[in-house]
């Protein structure tokens, strides 16, 4: 591997006493005394086009409650810092995928000025170039604008992108390179081959079915591994890694028809000769884990750095010469918060041009708000933020059925709250403000359901609220996200009405269901609008996997936020705001 510089800027305290307790690499053959050699592995993971530390939907620097940084920017002055300290020959950097799907960066230079059209470089693909990115693995929003942007993506990329397990429908074979091998020099001995396969996650195939359905499949993780593992270490690999995007749950939130999603853990516990997995898609900060391989008996670690560019993990291995080969003696990690150095200015110049484009596109102003309408209480209740969703969702597939068998059905839509922080301003209201609500860049559909499986789809969307007994007090911080249920996966439905009891049981909650003032009838026929990750089978959610698609225009519905927005002019509350349901204990309303 060739030798990197790069300007290093002063690291924070925090980043300097974890540098402090982790030995400098360097190769030693002292008399009497085994050689030994030091190799640090960093990563990130799910940096979901955050190049800079910035919040395109507030228009300002980006914070949350913790404090928290993000951005490749603040990630390529800690990788500088940690190849000064331990020498850039001496240390590899990964990704564990989604990376080109996530900010109004990714989008504008995926939709409005595509990469595929204009031909100028992905701004991920600048920015990992810049840094010296040694491969990166292809996370399930790869997926997400389709094939052939990710193709002109990973033409652009310096680093090999990674998916043993993404391969070709028609013939089987990987449609990404598999794994790649790193060579590392050793002074006076042989180097150190450091082998790295990238696995991404089965989801892809529900999550973005319209994109790669008799194109890709995905196959187990665990299984994909047995197969290239015996091959890289046959090569000639010293340390074998895996950059995993998938979680270590051993879980998955699609039912049994795939393989396991989050099956990282599960790769380190069933197949032998991995020294440690780099994963990610679960967005959590794992500092170091180990796990032991049941058929050695070896401990295998396994790092996250968390979401967003927020975390570096940082992985040292001790090799020590064992008859004429390197084998791993030690390892141990952490992971680094990017909140405790300064952003590089060579990533931050680099960006300035792509950055300014996407921020003077989400500051436009397409709408003039009568009134200021929030979603902060929209997990809780119904909010009329909320109902413009359910308002521009029925219109449009009210509209695209007409003429059809189904136009005399009536046409429901459902949405969820997915920001607690979106709100329309009174005034003008921007392209970032739309986007703040919509925050993910799903296509429309609609399916057709009976009353029946309304009902059941209901109840297991209720089971996101905490049980509260009549006459209890009622904490709003305990109410909702019950059993881990995250705010996404609450599902509201439009122009029908009904209750949700949260004193009774998950699955007996639903009171009340009625169209248009009478009770829904178990066999009576709807067509609902629905997002594709929900249709897909994203949350698990009954009936609507297999419910008959009556309508897929692969019509992205932030855009047509903002196109509905921009038609009207005007966002009237008046015209679309529909209180039809409510929480209740025994028949009181809890608000």
């Amino acid at each position: 591997m060739s030798s990197r510089t790069g300007r290093v800027l002063a690291a924070g305290a925090t980043v300097a006493a974890v540098l402090g307790l982790l030995a400098p690499l360097s190769a030693s053959a002292s008399t009497g005394h085994p050689q030994t050699v030091k190799v640090t592995v960093m990563a990130t993971s799910d940096i979901h086009g955050n190049a800079l530390n910035w919040d395109y939907f507030k228009n300002a620097e980006y914070d949350d409650s913790a404090h928290n940084d993000v951005g490749l920017a603040k990630v390529s002055t800690l990788v500088n810092k940690i190849r000064a300290d331990r020498g850039a020959d001496h240390t590899l950097l990964f990704d564990s995928g989604d990376t080109i799907q996530g900010t109004p960066l990714d989008y504008y230079f995926a939709k409005i000025e595509p990469i595929t059209e204009t031909k100028k470089t992905h701004p991920m693909a600048k920015a990992m170039n810049a840094i010296g990115y040694d491969a990166v693995t292809l996370g399930n929003h790869e997926f997400n604008y389709g094939l052939p942007l990710l193709a002109t993506w990973v033409k652009q990329m310096k680093a090999p992108v990674l998916g043993a397990n993404a391969v070709s429908a028609k013939t089987g074979l990987p449609a990404y390179r598999p794994f790649v091998i790193k060579s590392m020099p050793v002074k006076g001995g042989r180097p150190v081959k450091v082998g790295v396969l990238g696995l991404t996650n089965p989801g892809s195939a529900i999550w973005d079915k319209a994109n790669v359905d008799g194109k890709l499949k995905f196959l187990d993780l665990v299984d994909t591994a047995k197969k290239w593992v015996p091959v890289i270490r046959k090569l000639g690999a010293d340390v074998v890694l895996v950059t995993a995007h998938a979680g270590d749950n051993g879980m998955s939130s699609y039912g049994s028809d795939l393989p396991v999603e989050n099956a990282s853990a599960m790769v380190a516990e069933q197949v032998p000769g991995i020294d440690a997995v780099l994963f990610g898609h679960a967005h959590n900060d794992v500092p170091q884990r180990f796990v032991t391989n049941k058929a050695t008996g070896k401990q295998v670690l396994l790092t996250e750095p968390g979401r967003w560019g927020n975390r570096l993990s940082v992985v040292d291995f001790t090799l020590t010469k064992e008859r004429g080969s390197w084998a791993v003696t030690s390892k141990a990690s952490t992971t680094l918060n990017t909140n405790t150095v300064a952003e590089d200015p060579k990533i931050v110049a680099l960006m300035k041009e792509q950055h300014d484009k996407t921020v003077g596109y989400v500051n436009k102003v397409i709408a003039q708000s009568k009134e200021q309408l929030s979603a902060a209480e929209s997990p809780y209740k119904d909010t009329a933020i909320l109902d413009y969703i359910q308002k521009v969702q029925t219109d449009l597939v009210t509209k695209a059925i007409a003429g059809t068998p189904d136009a005399s059905l009536p046409v429901l839509s459902i949405a969820a709250p997915f920001s607690r922080t979106a709100v329309f301003p009174a005034g003008p209201v921007s392209v970032r403000d739309m986007a703040g609500l919509y925050v993910y860049d799903n296509t429309l559909l609609a399916v057709k359901l009976t009353g029946a499986q309304l009902k059941d789809y209901l109840e297991y969307s209720a089971k996101y609220f905490a049980q509260v007994a009549p006459g209890a007090p009622v904490d709003l911080r305990a109410l909702t996200n019950a059993g881990g249920t995250p705010d996404y996966n609450y599902d509201q439905l439009s122009s029908v009405t009904y209750d949700i009891d949260i004193s009774k049981p998950a699955g007996q909650r639903i009171v009340g269901l009625s169209y248009q003032g009478k009770p829904v009838a178990a066999g009576q026929s709807f067509v609902v609008a629905i997002n594709n990750y929900r249709q897909s089978g994203g949350g698990g959610f009954p009936h609507v996997a297999t419910a008959p698609v009556v309508y897929n225009a692969q019509v992205e519905i932030r855009q047509a936020l903002i196109e509905y927005a921009t038609a009207a002019g005007t966002i009237d509350a008046s015209t679309f705001a529909d209180p039809n349901w409510k929480l209740v204990r025994e028949g009181v309303p809890v608000f």
